[in-house]
């Protein structure tokens, strides 16, 4: 019985013991191994910028950079350009209202 909650108890410690190496050093493992996707990921764009640009022609800028940071922020993407190229980030085109329309401009 003693021999078995040590043997319990040892593996909780190993486990224990990896995940806490994991936490440390597993993100700049994984940022070392990560594919191109993954890597575009890790890597948070900056979504004031980027809005700023894309909503720069808009007759309602404010409007266009409320809803352009919205969708940059859950799909960290904005398509180039000032309208159209939806192609070029498509969870920025797929998101939509609840009337079914383009959420992101």
């Amino acid at each position: 019985m003693a021999f078995s909650r040590a043997v319990v108890a040892f593996l909780l410690l190993t486990l224990f013991s990896l995940s806490l190496v994991e936490a440390r050093h597993g993100f700049e493992f994984h940022s070392l191994m990560a594919s191109g996707a993954e890597r575009n990921l890790l890597q948070r764009i900056d979504c004031g910028t980027a809005c700023g640009v894309r909503c720069s022609l808009s007759s309602r800028p404010r409007l266009c950079k409320r809803a352009c940071g919205t969708c940059c922020g859950r799909c960290n993407c904005v398509p180039p350009g000032t309208s159209g190229n939806h192609e070029k980030c498509p969870c920025y085109a797929n998101l939509t209202t609840r009337g079914n329309k383009r959420k992101c401009p």
